[in-house]
C-alpha cells in the first residue's frame, strides 16, 4: 500500500430497523481533521481522475453503488513514488479511505447504478485559491488501464 494512505472497514450493526455505521471517529488512524464534508454521486462509467491536493487530506467512503479507486504517489520524498494502487469500494464493501497530500486519487463507477460518495477534506474549498491539481484519466505519467479484467 502506498505510504500514508490508511483505510479502514466499516462494520455495520443490523437489526430490524435498518443498520448503523461509525465512518469516521477521533483517535483512529484514518481520521484526519475535518473542515469540510461534501457528497457526490456520479453516473454508471464515468471515470473522474485524476487531482491530487498540496494542502489537503481527503477522506473518501462510497455509500451507495460501488466505484474502482485509483490511488497513485507522486511525492517525490516518499518511499512509494511511482506506485499505483487499487481499491474497491462501496456499498457492498463499505470502507474509509484516507488520502494524504501528494497521492493522485480518482475513481470509475461500477455497475449500472449511480455512485455516492460522502468525502470529507482537511482544508475548506477556496474557490480563489483551490487546492486541487488535475492529471488526466489517462496519463502516461501513471499509465494506469481502467479496463476490467475478465478473469
Amino acid at each position: 500500500m502506498i505510504k500514508g494512505i490508511e483505510t479502514k472497514k466499516i462494520i455495520s450493526f443490523h437489526d430490524d430497523r435498518g443498520f448503523f455505521a461509525e465512518v469516521a471517529k477521533s483517535g483512529e488512524e484514518s481520521f484526519h481533521e475535518i473542515l469540510q464534508t461534501s457528497y457526490a454521486e456520479t453516473y454508471p462509467g464515468v471515470i473522474k481522475a485524476f487531482h491530487w491536493h498540496k494542502k489537503q487530506w481527503d477522506i473518501w467512503c462510497v455509500v451507495k453503488g460501488q466505484a474502482q479507486i485509483v490511488l497513485h504517489d507522486l511525492r517525490e520524498d516518499s518511499p512509494t513514488k511511482g506506485e499505483t494502487n487499487t481499491l474497491y469500494a462501496g456499498e457492498k464493501n463499505l470502507m474509509l479511505i484516507s488520502i494524504p497530500v501528494g497521492v493522485a486519487h480518482g475513481y470509475r463507477v461500477l455497475g449500472d447504478s449511480p455512485m455516492g460518495i460522502i468525502y470529507h477534506t482537511s482544508k475548506a474549498y477556496d474557490p480563489a485559491d483551490p487546492d486541487e491539481e488535475r492529471i488526466p484519466f489517462d496519463s502516461p505519467i501513471i499509465n494506469y488501464d481502467w479496463g476490467t479484467k475478465n478473469r
